[in-house]
């Protein structure tokens, strides 16, 4: 009997995993995968790992708020406490360990230079409170990255304090609203096309505008003419991802760009995606007035829980007087002043104002920098091609089992969407979802793609390789996949149940949403 990579044996139809066999082990381990319970199970409240002198009595100054009841929180020696957090790293998938393919939400690998770089004293021990004078090299590395971000978009100034693409899409309405403001306009219209990413509309709705939206043509673009006719004096800007949830350039956005300044509003490009152009487009040149830069998603810097993050935003030269503050500016003797409130003058006098305590993330700065300085002009454009030829290549291997509904559309950009739609090539057997594909994926060894977004494709699987991946690791990544779909086409049963091989088995993620279990409770028996 054959069986193949992922221990399926197509011949019984209802075949078992290679290990069901085996008998369970005592400990709940299997071989190096070590179980490992919750800290509370493993600590105990009336212990400790380090003396503690008790705490001299003095009189309370809580005002009666004061705790009533111990604060239960484990105590556990050193020893326990180093196993138990290196256990659990053990089962958390990240990209030092493989390909992540996460679409939407660039997962690349963070050069350690980059982060040797930020380490660096001076960079890493720096305060924010400290004189200007003795802060310079670090303003110094504000600026060249400015520098460096608006050559790469083609936009005359840079704000570089906003700390996320969402809070980056914050900074460039505020910008928006100001100018507006300046001009006596009371515009309350933001349109956001269906390709846009979610946050789009959220920040405007946020900023306290209303939010229309605009369909999308079959071919997973901006439907042009439904934009422009909904164009008038009420809308304030246009907020467009470019390229856009679907994978896709936004071809026409130049038209779209010269008809909203002619009806009076703005655009605004959200540039998360912006790994898939950087040196090969200039947003600027398309019209863009205000675009966020993941930093962590173009640049190689910690993405989510590995750190702060950062989202400068570019403005054109319509918005630039509208910038936030504070921000970088090189004097003439080649010194740098960091520009405040009380310095702003009448140069700066209609910013919008602070959105920040301090002045930005400088981590994330220094290891930004560090990668584009590595790679260069001609590396930053080799970013781009092999984003994109990652992705296409993904596409074309999978798209002869898998729907691709934008594939006729052209090439792809940095991400290659699938759906679980048949469309004559035999989809899904009956019970089986985009969800089981995604489960059978942890099997593998791979954390699994986006899936169900973008919202405008059914059952959507959204993978985005990256360009640091090697042909290799993305041919195996795409075996994998192939067994997984395989699997769900002939109806395996034993998909349904996945992950099988994980630390933990299938949650009933409805009800973990909707109900989540957030405090840990001792239990009844053991109380």
């Amino acid at each position: 009997m054959t069986i193949n990579q992922s221990g399926w044996r197509p011949e019984s139809g209802a075949g078992l995993p290679l290990d069901t066999a085996l008998p369970a082990t005592a400990t709940g381990n299997r071989g190096l995968m070590l179980e490992e319970p919750l800290i509370f199970e493993i600590g105990s409240a009336d212990r400790s790992g380090v003396d503690i002198e008790a705490a001299p009595a003095i009189a309370s100054r809580l005002g009666g708020l004061e705790r009533s009841e111990a604060i239960g929180l484990p105590g556990l020696s050193e020893q326990e406490t180093v196993r138990h957090y290196t256990r659990l790293s053990r089962q958390n998938y990240a990209i030092d360990l493989g390909l992540f393919p996460l679409g939407s939400c660039t997962m690349k690998h963070n050069p350690r230079l980059n982060e040797k770089v930020a380490r660096l004293p001076g960079f890493a021990d720096i305060h924010p409170l400290q004189p200007v004078a003795t802060v310079q090299g670090a303003l110094a590395v504000i600026h060249e990255l400015g520098e460096w971000l608006k050559a790469l978009t083609g936009m005359a100034a840079v704000a570089m304090s906003p700390k996320a693409g969402a809070h980056g899409e914050l900074c460039g309405l505020l910008s928006i609203r100001a100018a507006l403001e300046a001009r006596g306009d009371a515009r309350r219209v933001i349109l956001v096309p269906e390709s846009a990413h979610g946050t789009n509309p959220a920040t405007a709705a946020f900023c306290g505008y209303a939010v229309e939206d605009i369909p999308a043509t079959p071919d997973g673009r901006v439907d042009v003419a439904a934009l422009t006719a909904r164009l008038g004096p009420d809308v304030a800007a246009v907020m467009i991802t470019n390229p856009n949830t679907c994978g896709l350039f936004e071809r026409d956005l130049k038209t779209i760009a010269d008809a909203v300044h002619a009806a009076g509003a703005f655009v605004y490009c959200d540039g998360a995606n912006f790994n898939a152009i950087v040196g090969r487009v200039r947003p600027g040149d398309l019209g863009v007035d205000a675009m966020h830069i993941n930093l962590h998603k173009t640049f190689s810097t910690p993405h989510g829980g590995g750190g702060p993050g950062s989202g400068p935003v570019v403005l054109s030269e319509a918005l630039a007087p509208f910038a936030p503050l504070p921000f970088v500016e090189k004097r003439a003797d080649g010194s740098f002043l960091l520009v405040e409130e009380e310095t702003a003058g009448e140069h700066h006098g209609q910013s919008f104002g602070r959105m920040v305590a301090f002045h930005g993330q400088m981590g994330m700065f220094t290891r930004a920098l560090a990668y584009i300085l590595s790679h260069g002009a001609d590396g930053l454009r080799q970013v781009a091609d092999d984003a994109v030829l990652n992705a296409n290549y993904v596409l074309r291997s999978l798209d002869d089992l898998l729907d691709a509904p934008f594939g006729a559309s052209g090439p792809c950009m940095h991400e290659a969407l699938f759906s679980d739609a048949d469309h004559g090539r035999g989809g899904l057997a009956e019970g089986f979802t985009t969800l089981d594909i995604a489960k059978g994926l942890i099997d593998e060894g791979y954390h699994p793609m986006t899936v169900y977004f973008p919202l405008v494709v059914h059952g959507a699987m959204l993978v985005e390789p990256t360009e640091t991946e090697s042909k290799a690791a993305l041919d195996q990544f795409i075996m994998a996949l192939r067994s997984v779909a395989e699997r769900a086409k002939a109806g395996d049963p034993l998909l349904k149940g996945a992950p099988w091989h994980a630390p933990r088995r299938r949650l009933d993620e409805t009800l973990a949403a909707r109900k989540p279990v957030l405090t840990w409770e001792k239990p009844a028996a053991a109380q």
